[in-house]
């Protein structure tokens, strides 16, 4: 009997064992899973955010077809209508949050941050409607690796709307809390944060890499596509 006995509690020992070895390759193969899981979450994100942007670009040509001009960025962060005073934008503004109650757009990106917008002044003038040979004032840039280069040519953007990415340097919420530009070696999303003229579009990174971490998304109205929109719209001249 104490054989028999002595047996079983080795036995009993054994699958307590077992059972813990099978709880930890469960727990590692549950930690594999929810890592691509996660990363497959963010990057529909980014996805999504893109589109948005893509559908902003969009409204911003539809909205040129119809008016014959741009418009201005939103009143405020809780406003989303364009602050704009008789012909021009309120106190000269061509920076600040696309208009997406105008626009008939979401407010915000995936992250819920408003998208920022910047346009030349002379292309959200409704008193003197843009031609083809209105002058732009935007850039963008980008890098490789190095240092920045030119993306587009100089000074020949009409208008930019951007997301700020996951990490939301310098962004706004739609609840109108503006989390701070960042420090450090962050100076890609820190000059995207405050330029109004210039901003930098490249691919995401972290901090190591030259320009510091950067998850910005940014998209921009072309002159060629959106003058060719017009001009078969009948909106400018041949």
């Amino acid at each position: 009997m104490s054989k028999i006995y002595a047996s079983r509690r080795h036995q009993s020992g054994f699958s307590l064992i077992e059972i813990a070895i099978v709880l930890v390759i469960v727990g590692l193969m549950i930690g594999g899973l929810v890592t691509p899981l996660t990363v497959q979450l963010e990057q529909r994100k980014v996805t999504d955010t893109q589109q948005a942007l893509n559908e902003a670009k969009e409204a911003l040509t539809g909205y040129a077809l119809r008016y014959g001009y741009l418009p201005c960025p939103a009143v405020s962060a809780m406003s989303g209508l364009e602050d704009r005073r008789g012909t021009r934008c309120t106190g000269e503004k061509r920076a600040g949050f696309l208009p997406w109650a105008t626009l008939g757009l979401l407010p915000g990106d995936s992250w819920n941050h408003l998208l920022r917008y910047s346009v030349t002044p002379a292309f959200s003038d409704s008193g003197q409607q843009f031609n083809l040979g209105t002058p732009r004032d935007i850039s963008i840039v980008t890098r490789h690796g190095g240092a920045l280069l030119q993306a587009t040519a100089l000074n020949d953007i009409p208008a930019m709307i951007m997301s700020h990415g996951k990490n939301a340097f310098g962004a706004t919420s739609l609840q109108g809390q503006r989390q701070a530009a960042p420090f450090g070696n962050n100076v890609d999303e820190r000059n995207n944060a405050s330029n109004a003229t210039t901003f930098i579009s490249r691919a995401a990174s972290g901090p190591q890499q030259p320009g510091g971490e950067f998850d910005d998304l940014v998209v921009w109205l072309s002159p060629n596509i959106l003058f060719n929109r017009m001009v078969t719209a009948q909106r400018l001249p041949r």
